[in-house]
């Protein structure tokens, strides 16, 4: 049994030597493939300061930006900082790098554009173009060349956006340029529902102020923005989101409010068979009734009622500070 693990060993021992007096790299492991990544090489004179490239490192801490004064153009420079020891050389960071030329690389597949953006979010900037002016202000200030023109409408291409907010900032019609939170959606539908019932109940609980209101009068109000954002904010704790559903809902929100005064009903049920979704109907015990939950405040028993029962006022809101401001006008619509 001995021998043979002796011939075994000097086979082995054998084998080796000769290998290794023989050895040579073939050609296939010398030359890196083209899919190879190295180990990422900075250009900081290219760099934007996005975070870019801190946001889609896998690595924790592989990546930090650092701040740095160049003695050569005696400027302060932001910069990545690539942590050799770490870095695992995936090259997501030169992947979404945005700047042109690129501060990162790392071989030749840093040029590659996914289908999708890799950088985590959870904003969106988009172009409400009802709203743009094409003043193209926020085209010129945008660092990664975003905002595109396509048949005479300005696009955000996501692509390319680092959301560093710089649009927003510079864009002097309010509302045009737009933050949407892609998380959140279902939180954020509830804040939305919450914002406008709280301010159509404020409404018709202040309905005796302004039921004789004539179509040539405007009756204001106000009411304090604290507690319902408090409301807002037991749904989705997050100050910001917050902050921006109340600013967009209200500034933009139009609310139709249909009141009825119930002794003047004569019972004529022209309003039941003109309702479209079926929420004003009869019966003999209690005569004409309406389902609030099922209004639509299209106004056509409004327009329909001969006896001037149902009255309709059309409603704005603003913030100011720390209040709602509420305007309540008689609709100028005319009766049939």
């Amino acid at each position: 049994m001995s021998s043979v693990i002796w011939y075994l060993y000097e086979f082995a021992k054998k084998a080796w030597i000769d290998k290794f007096t023989t050895a040579k790299s073939e050609k296939e492991i010398m030359d890196k493939p083209d899919r190879f990544r190295d180990f990422p090489q900075v250009t900081k004179e290219n760099c934007i300061s996005c975070g870019a490239c801190t946001a889609a490192c896998p690595t924790p801490s592989a990546i930090k930006l650092i701040r740095n004064t160049d003695a050569t153009i005696n400027e302060i420079l932001t910069f990545p900082e690539i942590d050799n020891s770490i870095c695992i050389r995936c090259g997501f960071c030169s992947e979404v790098c945005p700047s042109i030329p690129k501060t990162i690389t790392c071989g030749e597949n840093h040029e590659i554009t996914e289908e999708f953006q890799i950088i985590p979010t959870e904003i969106k900037y988009v172009i409400d173009d009802y709203l743009c002016i094409r003043c193209k202000k926020c085209t010129k200030v945008c660092p990664v060349d975003a905002i595109e023109e396509q048949d005479n409408k300005l696009r955000i291409n996501q692509k390319k956006c680092i959301n560093c907010g710089k649009c927003t900032k510079v864009c002097p019609v309010k509302g045009s340029l737009k933050i949407i939170y892609v998380n959140n959606v279902e939180e954020q539908k509830q804040v939305i529902k919450l914002i406008t019932n709280t301010l159509e109940s404020v409404v018709e609980e202040n309905e005796y102020q302004f039921k004789d209101l004539d179509k040539n009068s405007i009756f204001r109000m106000q009411i304090p923005i604290k507690p319902l954002k408090d409301k807002c904010l037991e749904i989705i704790n997050m100050e910001d989101l917050v902050q921006d559903l109340l600013e967009k809902m209200i500034d933009r929100l139009n609310l139709r409010v249909i009141t009825w005064d119930m002794d003047k009903c004569n019972n004529c049920r022209l309003c039941v068979a003109e309702c479209p979704s079926s929420a004003i109907t009869y019966n003999k015990n209690d005569g004409v009734q309406r389902d609030i939950d099922k209004c639509l405040r299209c106004s056509i028993c409004y327009q329909t009622c001969p006896f001037y029962v149902v009255k309709f006022y059309n409603v704005r809101f603003l913030i100011e500070d720390d209040v709602i401001l509420i305007t309540v006008q008689s609709s100028q619509l005319s009766r049939s």
